[in-house]
């Protein structure tokens, strides 16, 4: 664990929970992708630095998720470095309780109020900044979460986030967190159409050929698209389109959870209306959804 691995000419990445990717830039600098989930994963990203006797020049974080920042705010104490993020993920990284209080709608309750959905704050700059290392291909990758981008290195690394969960992934939880579910099915599109020479996701792993990944993520987006078409063949609340989700795959819930899982489904119907595969009324005070 918290192996430096090359990927190419300049390319690593830092095989962990939440995959760090590491480019080495043309003044010799590093740049950090992603920073783990706590300080002891900055701390042990900052020690491969030192090994290597690599300045490090900046973090980039792909989104705000708090297994991606949580090494921020230990790294900028120690080195001085920059920290840049996408668009909105730029401010949900200065102020992490955002998180929370996106997932469950409101102030979230101390039980949602930990690092796993909570990193300590860091002062990050949007990519549009002065000092953004231009050596690095912006790649929009929306679907995840709100602003998610990656990285296209010199070398050919493409370093794509939470763009894909592996197989397993998908089997295990059944419903990987999904923002926006249409956009996600054209990141998976743009993915494939991309010339990268290898592909490196934040929780699978690495890949020459995209399509091991694209493939069953959007087998599983399509998946639930029809499972939630299918349950509300007749009308259903949210509360029992959540319960009838959790029992049908076997999950778990816990409060964790119910935020995830329940902010996904949320995207799906959504979606699904919006497609016009849904459609929703309220009846004696509930929002019910309906099949087309």
């Amino acid at each position: 664990m918290y192996e430096l691995i090359a990927c190419g000419e300049r390319s690593y990445y830092i095989q962990c929970p939440a995959r760090m990717g590491l480019v080495l830039l043309s003044d010799g600098r590093a740049c950090l992708i992603d920073s783990g989930s706590d300080r002891d994963a900055g701390r042990k990203a900052r020690q491969l630095l030192e090994k290597n006797g690599w300045e490090l020049a900046c973090i980039v974080n792909t989104h705000s998720n708090a297994d991606h920042i949580g090494g921020n705010a230990y790294l900028q104490k120690q080195s001085g470095c920059r920290v840049f993020a996408p668009g909105m993920e730029a401010a949900f990284t200065r102020y992490p309780v955002l998180e929370p209080s996106l997932l469950y709608g409101g102030r979230p309750p101390a039980a949602l109020r930990h690092k796993f959905l909570m990193a300590q704050p860091s002062p990050a700059e949007d990519f549009s900044a002065p000092g953004f290392p231009e050596e690095l291909r912006v790649l929009p990758l929306p679907g995840h979460f709100l602003d998610m981008a990656g990285l296209l290195a010199p070398d050919g690394a493409a370093f794509i986030a939470d763009s894909v969960a592996s197989p397993e992934t998908l089997q295990k939880y059944r419903f990987p967190f999904v923002y926006e579910p249409g956009a996600y099915l054209e990141t998976l599109d743009m993915l494939e159409a991309l010339d990268a020479r290898i592909f490196i996701p934040s929780h699978a792993e690495p890949v020459s050929d995209v399509r091991e990944l694209t493939e069953p993520n959007r087998a599983c987006i399509n998946g639930i698209a029809e499972l939630l078409c299918g349950l509300c063949a007749g009308p259903r609340s949210f509360e029992e389109l959540l319960k009838a989700c959790f029992d049908l795959y076997g999950l778990s819930m816990d409060f964790s959870q119910y935020v995830l899982v329940g902010s996904t489904l949320r995207s799906f119907l959504s979606w699904l209306a919006d497609s016009g595969r849904l459609c929703c009324a309220f009846e004696e005070n509930r929002l019910l959804w309906r099949r087309v």
